[in-house]
């Protein structure tokens, strides 16, 4: 259910509070998450674009997407996730825990 990998992708929580969880992540060629959930909606930012590699739990899709890109997933997506590109990649990550209390 996981990629085989010993470089883990860098986490830096920005925000996390009652309302959105705001993480930058960093991966070097290869380093990945890990497995885990998504308890609520997010949105996804990229910083320094390139190939995504998503191991769903049965298949792993590729996807290149460019700086600037982003994209939304629902509440109770589970993956892992791993930089497929040869350089460093980078994007920030926004979850919406109570979406009726994030001021917009």
């Amino acid at each position: 259910m996981t990629f085989s990998c010993t470089i883990p992708a860098v986490p830096t929580v920005q925000r996390d509070d009652e309302d959105v969880r705001i993480t930058r992540w960093d991966f070097v060629p290869g380093a990945a998450t890990g497995w885990h959930l998504h308890g609520s909606p997010y949105f996804v930012v990229m910083l320094i674009g390139g190939v995504l590699r998503v191991h769903d739990g049965q298949t792993v899709s590729e996807r290149t997407l460019v700086q600037g890109q982003t994209y939304d997933r629902p509440a109770g997506v589970e993956h892992d996730v791993m930089n497929g590109s040869p350089h460093p990649i980078a994007f920030v990550e926004i979850e919406i825990k109570r979406p009726s209390a994030v001021p917009f």
